[in-house]
């Protein structure tokens, strides 16, 4: 008799953590592997937040708490969304979860049946049609173009819901592209999620307050607040507070929803971390002036590697709005031999080729539902993104 479930044959292993795993072990064998595939901010956590932790070990907050979050960290999230997005949630309407991940999790697994759809703009955060899949519905990718700025168009949304659609799954600023709804754009959509009445929307607003340039960032029921009733906005402290080994995320949401996430997590991890709870607070809480820092530094970190992808042969990398990924493509590069004799014929022989002979671990396109792409992650130094780019060009123009 099979050990393993049959569920697991529907789920394939993240390949953002594969290539960064790949790195890892290269490095430990003594290559010079620089690892852009990890989409973690290089920042330290403020003092302030580490402080805050450290108070709450030593005045021995250390015990269980409630199952989705204490009332102090509840009320942080609630003044949160209030403040920063003009949205109006109660208490009884938060979910905090072990990682913003835990939060989707628990969200789809409490309303996707097999037969149930959900459309899922490509390219796609690699965990979303996995979860989906383990949920035991049906991703429903609907793939962009580079020319439309890897956004979903209110004209393909609409022809993509069905009957059987429960959720769509937005994420802007977007991982794996940088791509961000603009105001106009996001009314387009919410449009016509208005007149299906079926459909719920999760939005994923992790990277918030990771946008560049003149862009003002915007969330689905901010836009149409009357679509507050189906829509689930999830966010979480480890891309703008630093905080990604903290784990912890959160979320609003209908009141009867947030029960059966709090159930199943219940039954899963029960309470995130107290000590995180409590650094949770006073991230929210306390001094945001070193977000826009740190937004300046990696708009400036952006700035260069698009300027050095876009000078390497075959290559084309278009300007994101957000986050702290570029997308480009290699297209121009397909049915050519790179200098250590590899056939590239599509974009997981370039990243291959590319960590073998020159040491740059990024991730395929394919990964993400699109190809022939792939991502990197700039949010490292200037210095380490100058040298990976070098070698990318070198990688390029070694071609033949």
């Amino acid at each position: 008799m099979a050990l393993l479930a049959d569920s697991l044959a529907r789920i394939k292993p993240s390949a953002t953590v594969a290539v960064t795993d790949k790195a890892r072990e290269l490095k430990a064998a003594g290559r010079d592997v620089i690892g852009l595939g990890v989409g973690e901010p290089d920042f330290d956590t403020p003092d302030n937040i580490k402080e805050a932790a450290i108070k709450a070990i030593r005045e021995g907050k250390t015990k269980y708490t409630a199952v989705d979050g204490i009332p102090e960290l509840k009320a942080a999230i609630v003044a949160k969304f209030k403040r920063e997005n003009g949205l109006d949630y109660k208490m009884d309407e938060i979910s905090v979860g072990t990682g913003g991940k835990q939060v989707l999790f628990n969200a789809l697994m409490v309303t996707l049946n097999p037969g149930d759809e959900v459309i899922i703009p490509a390219p796609y955060w690699v965990s979303y049609p996995e979860i989906v899949s383990l949920a035991g519905a049906t991703p429903v990718p609907v793939e962009t173009t580079m020319e439309s700025g890897f956004k979903l168009s209110a004209e393909a949304l609409d022809k993509a819901i069905t009957p059987k659609t429960k959720w769509l799954i937005l994420n802007s600023p977007s991982n794996p592209t940088g791509a961000a709804y603009s105001r106009d754009e996001l009314k387009a959509l919410t449009d016509v999620l208005m007149k299906h009445k079926h459909v719920w929307v999760l939005t994923d607003d992790i990277y918030e307050h990771l946008s560049y340039d003149d862009f003002v960032f915007t969330t689905p029921a901010q836009i149409e607040p009357n679509l507050m009733e189906r829509t689930l906005t999830l966010n979480g402290v480890s891309k703008a507070y630093c905080m990604t080994g903290w784990r912890l995320g959160f979320a609003g949401a209908p009141k009867f929803l947030i029960k059966a996430m709090a159930t199943l997590q219940s039954q899963s991890t029960t309470n995130p971390s107290s000590i995180t709870q409590w650094a949770s607070v006073e991230a929210l809480n306390g001094p945001q002036d070193f977000i826009p820092r740190n937004a300046a530094a990696f708009k400036e970190r952006r700035d260069l590697v698009v300027s050095m992808l876009n000078q390497a042969k075959g290559l084309h990398c278009p300007m994101p709005e957000g986050a702290f990924y570029v997308f480009p493509t290699c297209k121009g590069l397909i049915g050519r031999t790179s200098a250590g004799g590899r056939k590239i014929g599509n974009d997981e022989d370039f990243v291959t080729g590319l960590l073998e002979e020159e040491g740059v671990a990024v991730v395929q396109g394919s990964a993400f539902g699109l190809a022939p792409y792939f991502r990197i992650s700039y949010a490292t130094s200037n210095k380490v993104l100058e040298e990976a780019c070098g070698r990318i060009q070198r990688f390029c123009a070694g071609m033949r």
